[in-house]
């Protein structure tokens, strides 16, 4: 059994915005990122896990994307802009080296 969580994404996304507005997204999830160059305490080599890419889709079309590297720091926060034009839902993923994908979602209405 691993005493490792599961990492926790977390969005804010503004749930309303007017045609044309241009809207900042956060995102922050947790995880420890760790790097592949730390030692244990018997002196072994912890092995890299890391989350090494972050994309952001609205309405199923990619609006941002991000490969991270092991300098990036345990419990990543990315933030990004984006113009409101349609109502629709964002679809946030993050994937770490092992392949394994963590997603959160989010609705946005444009009036």
């Amino acid at each position: 059994m691993s005493d490792v969580k599961a990492p926790v994404p977390r969005v804010r996304v503004p749930a309303n915005a007017k045609a044309g507005e241009l809207i900042e997204i956060k995102t922050l999830i947790s995880h420890v990122m760790e790097s592949g160059q730390r030692r244990d305490s018997g002196g072994n080599v912890i092995p890299r896990h890391i989350l090494n890419k972050f994309t952001a889709a609205f309405n199923g079309k990619t609006v941002f994307e991000a490969e991270w590297h092991p300098a990036i720091s345990a419990n990543p926060y990315q933030s990004f802009f984006y113009k409101a034009k349609e109502s629709g839902e964002f679809v946030f993923k993050w994937t770490d080296d092992k392949g394994a994908v963590f997603e959160a979602k989010s609705k946005l209405t444009v009036a």
